[in-house]
């Protein structure tokens, strides 16, 4: 039994939509006719790589990915069922019955569907890989295997919502200082481009001589408002230029590398991504995946390009019989105290414990970096953008005092 995704008409002509199991899209056309319902279109659902169907529902092509908070929410509902001893074809069914988004609901009853044709969980996600990445799926996997599901779920549910707060403090650190920035640049332009001139225009009237500091203004004034253009097409094309010079693989290496050796922001890259590779390895590493493919799997979640390769040489030394921390701290990029947990773990065979102690201290790290260059960075704009406002300012005043004078 599959699930098809429809769209019919009602004996008003109102268009309807939906999801319908059935052995054949004919099946589900005779169901919806027994409805009442006229069949305009009725497709599969499935995102099969490689599969060679014929199959055009809408996952195939719009299905790209459900947000993180989706897939925390749809996770901790499935773990929570799974605990209370339901079937998981039937937790499946659940949520899809309480999820509000047609989207979400196709997918969970294609999964229902592909469970009870006698596929594992983990088979059933393996149609979406843009939704389940890889760790998610090797995880529920591994916890099907040992008999530990509802434990696994709720792992990967912490872990996905751990992530997006971490992501959030992220946002919501530079939100205020960019806004900030924005105003002040949006009040200097103002007060250069447009009560300048009118300035300059009463004292070109009298032939008066002009402090430095006004001719310099005058002449800034007068390149934006006659080269804007040049100057928006210029920053464009540098912006456009350096983001095609980064999707080049070398240069982004680079550029990682340059990000690891600044004092600030290689704490933080550093920190950033350590934290994601420990949590990812511990959970994966609690759920029975071999230490090899869990240690390919979590460096895949790493973004820094150099971190991510000497994690890859990592497994290659642990393959050969070296120990984690040792083979990672040979890199001398993972921060000492992560390595220094992982050896603890190592030793004392509590190695998932330890991975999820040194996740949380480096997200604590982060997120104290973060909280400490956001409260220097506010007053940093501040203070810069009140400079600029009153240079402008004294630029504008100082004629006037010189006048004053001449006529005093």
């Amino acid at each position: 039994m599959g699930a098809y995704e429809y769209a019919a008409l009602d004996r008003g002509g109102r268009e309807n939509k939906g999801v319908m199991e059935g052995d054949t899209a004919r099946q589900v056309r005779h169901l919806l006719r027994e409805q009442g319902l006229i069949p305009l279109r009725v497709d599969e659902v499935a995102e099969q790589e490689g599969a060679g169907t014929s199959t055009r529902a809408m996952l195939g092509s719009s299905w790209r990915s459900i947000s993180a908070n989706e897939l925390a929410l749809i996770t901790r509902q499935l773990a929570t069922l799974v605990r209370a001893a339901l079937p998981i074809e039937e937790a499946l069914l659940a949520v899809s019955q309480q999820t509000t988004k047609p989207r979400i609901k196709s997918m969970l009853v294609a999964i229902r569907s592909r469970v009870m044709e006698g596929h594992t969980l983990a088979a059933g996600l393996a149609q979406f890989p843009r939704v389940f990445p890889e760790l998610y799926r090797a995880t529920v996997e591994a916890g099907e295997q040992a008999g530990q599901l509802e434990n696994v779920l709720e792992r990967l549910a912490d872990y996905t919502e751990s992530r997006q707060e971490m992501r959030q403090q992220l946002m919501l650190a530079t939100i205020y200082p960019a806004a900030l920035l924005l105003v002040s640049l949006g009040v200097a332009l103002f007060l250069v481009t447009y009560i300048m001139p009118q300035v300059v225009d009463v004292f070109d009237t009298r032939e008066q001589s002009l402090p430095w500091l006004t001719v310099a203004l005058i002449n800034l004034s007068d390149f934006l408002r006659n080269w804007w253009w040049l100057l928006l097409f210029g920053t464009t094309g540098l912006v456009v230029g350096i983001g095609a010079l980064l999707r080049r693989p070398e240069p982004r290496r680079r550029y990682h590398q340059l990000l690891l050796r600044l004092p600030l922001t290689g704490r933080l890259t550093a920190g950033f991504n350590a934290a994601r590779f420990a949590r990812t390895l511990s959970i994966l590493n609690g759920s029975g995946v071999p230490v090899l493919d869990a240690m390919r799997i979590a460096g895949q979640v790493i973004v820094n390009i150099p971190m991510r390769e000497a994690v890859e040489q990592a497994s290659r030394r642990v393959r050969e019989g070296a120990t984690i921390s040792r083979s990672l701290a040979a890199s001398k990029l993972f921060p000492p105290m992560t390595i220094h947990l992982i050896a603890s773990g190592e030793s004392s065979g509590k190695l998932d414990e330890m991975l999820e102690r040194a996740a949380t201290n480096q997200e604590k790290e982060v997120s104290g970096l973060v909280q400490a260059m956001t409260a220097a960075l506010q007053p940093m704009v501040i203070l810069t953008m009140g400079i600029v406002v009153m240079a402008i300012v004294a630029a504008i005043l100082l004629p006037i005092f010189e006048l004053n004078q001449l006529i005093g």
